[in-house]
């Protein structure tokens, strides 16, 4: 038997019972968030019973039924997404990479080359969930140097910051890909670059993601008060921009780890109720945009984290249908690893040692890695598997790999 219904509907039933609710339990709880009077319990029953069928909720009632769940509206209904490339850099601007370069060789810059450098950017931030980090950060260098160079032209003053916000965002992306590949000091060095630069361009946008970096490396390498205290200090330095969001989500992370429930719980509210205030972004690819999916993402992390096995469970299969697309192919690959290592987590502790080996593996498999996460996520796994499984040949041959991984990878050292 298939199951037709709309992938929302069969995650609103999946939530509901993750948190072993009846249909009475979901409807009070809707009754709870819902800022207005709703119509009699009973007739609220057979709503819901509609909805989760596939009858599409009206946009009154889509957040409430999101905020129920913890997420944001567009996680559940989501929007049509767009990714940009080349031909919209031709369509834009008129101009490809080479006509760009030689443009950039002139003695001044107009109004043209800095849009077709500004879609550039966009391009190769939307890049980053999927290209081998080899080739990205080729790019991404090659295009910060010729950013840079620009400040030797004759510039007005709103093209010099425009420079400076450009060369911000593609230091941030370097930065990231640095990080990504396990090279901690060049990462925290461009890190810091971008930074001084959105200090010159008085661009509060970059500065924030220069912060969310900082929380980002002390996350992986374990300084949960440091995430806590970059989270802040970005929050107050971009409070009204969508990496608010992605602080929050990473503050969310260093209390679970703390193991301080209800901080996870006020630092996920935070976040969602930013969010769900926030426009739909325009490029959803763009790594330094919010999307509603990667709400998901933070919260799947914190509740394994915190033991909301189930929970954690219908996140993590979200986040992986959210980034596989009809054919099989991955769109969100560091994501989907993530949300494996959260499956095996699970299954471990189920009992289920065929399923949390099988999960860990794939985890494991992918070209394009976040290193320092997979890093960080793969060793709890490897946790659970020596509390429960240590004296089991088949989870001491996982131990194994990933202990032969972390010789050929720096750092990958499960505990």
């Amino acid at each position: 038997m298939t199951d037709d219904r709309p992938a929302w509907a069969r995650r609103i039933a999946a939530e509901r019972a993750a948190r072993d609710w009846s249909q009475r339990d979901a409807v009070r709880a809707l009754r709870a968030h819902a800022p207005t009077e709703l119509p009699a319990e009973d007739s609220m029953i057979r709503q819901w019973k509609r909805w989760e069928s596939g009858q599409t909720p009206n946009d009154f009632y889509q957040p409430i039924i999101a905020a129920v769940f913890g997420t944001v509206t567009h996680a559940l209904f989501p929007a049509p997404a767009r990714r940009d490339g080349d031909r919209e850099i031709l369509a834009a601007s008129g101009m490809e990479t080479l006509e760009i370069v030689s443009r950039l060789n002139r003695s001044d810059v107009d109004s043209a080359t800095l849009d077709a450098l500004r879609i550039t950017t966009d391009r190769l931030c939307s890049e980053y969930p999927y290209m081998p980090s080899g080739q990205l950060i080729i790019e991404g260098r090659q295009w910060l140097r010729r950013v840079v160079e620009l400040h030797t032209k004759s510039l007005t003053l709103a093209q010099h910051r425009e420079v400076l916000a450009l060369s911000g965002w593609l230091a941030l992306l370097v930065g990231c890909v640095e990080y990504d590949m396990g090279d901690r000091h060049a990462a925290e060095s461009t890190r810091r670059a971008a930074l001084s630069l959105a200090t010159e361009a008085d661009h509060p946008e970059v500065a924030g993601w220069a912060h969310e970096m900082r929380a980002w490396f002390a996350l992986t390498t374990g300084d949960y008060r440091g995430v806590i205290s970059a989270a802040q200090a970005g929050g107050e330095v971009a409070p009204h921009h969508s990496v608010a969001v992605q602080l929050a989500g990473q503050e969310a992370k260093a209390w679970a780890r703390l193991g301080d429930r209800r901080q996870v719980e006020v630092a996920l509210d935070k976040g969602r109720r930013l969010l769900e205030g926030m426009p739909h972004p325009d490029n959803l690819d763009n790594h330094f945009v919010v999307d509603p999916a990667k709400f998901d993402f933070y919260s799947m992390d914190c509740y394994r984290l915190v033991g909301e096995d189930k929970l954690a469970r219908t996140l993590a299969e979200e986040v992986l249908r959210a980034g596989t697309d009809f054919d099989g192919r991955e769109r969100s690959p560091m994501r989907n690893a993530e949300a494996r290592v959260t499956l095996g987590v699970t299954a471990a502790r189920e009992g289920d040692l065929e399923q949390a080996l099988m999960m860990g593996a794939r985890a494991l498999e992918g070209d394009r890695q976040s290193v320092p996460s997979l890093i960080m996520t793969s060793r709890e796994l490897a946790a659970e598997m020596k509390r429960r499984y240590g004296s089991e040949p088949a989870a001491q041959d996982y131990l194994a790999k990933l202990q032969t991984l972390g010789q050929e990878k720096p750092g990958f050292l499960p505990q």
